[in-house]
């Protein structure tokens, strides 16, 4: 049998897994009568699309994203419309794209999906000719990526501290929004944010387009209107629940692609990542254009689902943990007796 070719690509600085245990885990449980591989980390910002078309080149079927959102859309991107497939070791601080397509969050779990998946065909977005795979955006969103990407620390309390500082200060701005299909619409709205996703959410289980598909042809819409701090904690249940369809606050929509105009220029986001445009925000759906090695489920867990999923996913990085801790012991163990010996040698009375 013909083995495949397999790049894991990843950022030694990015997430919140240490890479050496995660590295570890791809040498012992990749099938390596299935694939042959080679592993290569990022210098620098963009470096990551650079080896994807490289290996794209060199006839690689598969390249791996060991990493967050951010290096997944790096990597997404040189692989769009050819015939390598993404695949992903989820490790990031939110992780959208992962915990849409159902992708464990646990290395050993996602390295067993890559052995026994196949590729199956996926959409794409793009905003202002910028491509992503998870979720785009304007307003409070946009801002919060911009300022979380400047932030020292990664992770939920980091994105959550962020999301209550700027919160106080924050003003919603008016945007003329043109729905461009079948039944072309215009509509202006004042909103707190409007977020378009090709996937359910933006990260860390927070569904801010729960009834995303990413093999639907179309982009979810949610627009959030402005609110008060009283009506804070149902915002939050509802983009954790799922339920923002049923918010008095949201409306929803799904097209192909949509113009936003705004009062002035700004940033915007795209898988997380922020980006300065003009006031004119341009937002399409690319059908079927990337190959991705995933679940055949997609969207939000079942509730009870996902309780199961945490505590199996908390068990395994537990395990690995302790994998790489005996392994650490083992080679200290190994250098002091090897010390001890050398020691030894030198005590050893010489024979006159």
């Amino acid at each position: 049998m013909l083995k495949k070719k397999i790049l894991f690509i990843y950022n030694p600085i990015s997430g919140i897994l240490g890479k050496k245990m995660i590295l570890s885990q791809i040498e012992s449980k990749l099938d390596t009568h299935k694939f042959t591989y080679v592993i290569q980390k990022t210098q620098y910002a963009g470096h990551a699309t650079e080896l994807a078309r490289n290996a794209v080149r060199e006839g690689f079927d598969i390249v791996c994203a060991v990493g967050g959102d951010g290096t997944v859309n790096e990597i997404g991107r040189a692989l769009i419309h050819t015939t390598t497939a993404l695949a992903i070791i989820p490790c990031g601080s939110g992780n959208g794209l992962a915990r849409h397509l159902h992708i464990p969050l646990d290395p050993i779990r996602a390295i067993d999906l890559i052995n026994e998946g196949e590729p199956m065909l996926m959409d794409y977005g793009v905003i202002n000719l910028h491509p992503f795979f998870c979720t785009c955006g304007v307003g409070f969103d946009a801002i919060i990526s911009e300022k979380f990407a400047k932030s020292k620390f990664r992770g939920p309390l980091s994105y959550l501290e962020n999301v209550l500082k700027t919160s106080l200060n924050y003003n919603s701005e008016t945007y003329d929004i043109d729905i461009v299909d079948e039944n072309e619409e215009h509509s202006v709205q004042k909103a707190f944010l409007i977020s378009c996703g090709n996937a359910s959410q933006y990260g860390n289980n927070v569904y801010i387009t729960p009834q995303a598909s990413v093999r639907d042809g179309l982009l979810d819409v949610t627009l959030m209107k402005p609110f008060t701090v009283i009506d804070a904690p149902q915002i939050a249940l509802h983009l954790l629940n799922g339920t923002v369809d049923d918010g008095a606050l949201f409306s929803t929509f799904r097209c192909r692609s949509m113009s936003i105009h705004r009062q002035k220029p700004g940033v915007v986001h795209f898988d997380g990542d922020p980006m300065e445009t003009s006031s004119d925000v341009e937002i399409a759906v690319v059908p079927k254009g990337l190959q991705c090695i995933c679940s055949q489920k997609e969207g939000v867990y079942d509730p009870v689902e996902n309780v199961q999923n945490t505590l199996v996913e908390q068990f395994n990085m537990m395990y690995v943990r302790s994998e790489e801790l005996i392994k650490v012991n083992k080679r200290n163990n190994e250098r002091i007796v090897e010390q001890t010996r050398d020691l030894l040698k030198k005590l050893k009375p010489r024979k006159k």
